[in-house]
C-alpha cells in the first residue's frame, strides 16, 4: 500500500566491550589450530596412569609366614671327607650339606649364628645327587681346625 509505514525494530544493545573483543579479535585474524602429533609407531600403547599400593580394610592371613628357611635347616650336615678334612687344614674352610633352596648370604648367616664365626666367603655346588654343598671360608680371625673341633667333625 502507498504510504503504509515500515516498523524496523532496533537491535537489542550489546553488553559493553563485546564490540571491543570482537575487533581484537578481528585484528588478530582467525584462530589457528595446532597441526596434528606425527604418530611414529604402528602400535597405540595406553598412557600409564597413576597405580596407587593397595590399602587393605583386614589382613588376608591371619598370622604373619613363618620363615621355613631358618639357621637349622639352611645347614644340614657338615661334611667329613677326606677332601672336606684338607679343606679344613690347607684352606681355612668348612664343608656344609645345606639345604638345596638355600643361599649363599643365608649360608653366611647361618653358620655365623650357629658357631659365631665369620665367614669371608661362600662357595656353593649341587652335586649329581641333587643335594647342595657349600664351601664355607673363615676370616683370618677364626681357625677352621678349632671350629672343627668345637662343632666335633674331628
Amino acid at each position: 500500500k502507498k504510504g503504509a509505514k515500515i516498523q524496523v525494530k532496533e537491535m537489542p544493545p550489546k553488553k559493553p566491550g563485546q564490540a571491543a573483543r570482537a575487533a581484537g579479535a578481528q585484528k588478530k585474524g582467525a584462530k589457528i589450530h595446532k597441526p596434528k602429533k606425527m604418530r611414529t609407531s604402528l602400535r597405540f600403547h595406553t598412557p600409564k596412569t597413576l597405580k596407587l599400593a593397595r590399602q587393605p580394610r583386614y589382613p588376608r592371613r591371619s598370622a604373619p609366614r613363618e620363615n621355613k628357611l631358618d639357621q637349622y635347616r639352611v645347614i644340614r650336615f657338615p661334611l667329613t671327607t677326606e677332601s672336606a678334612m684338607k679343606k679344613i687344614e690347607d684352606n681355612n674352610t668348612l664343608v656344609f650339606i645345606v639345604d638345596v633352596r638355600s643361599n649363599k648370604r643365608q649360608i653366611a648367616d647361618a653358620v655365623n649364628k650357629m658357631y659365631d664365626i665369620k665367614s669371608s666367603r661362600v662357595n656353593t655346588l649341587v652335586r649329581p645327587n641333587g643335594q647342595k654343598k657349600a664351601y664355607v671360608h673363615l676370616t683370618q680371625d677364626y681357625d677352621a681346625l678349632d671350629v672343627a673341633n668345637k662343632i666335633g667333625i674331628i
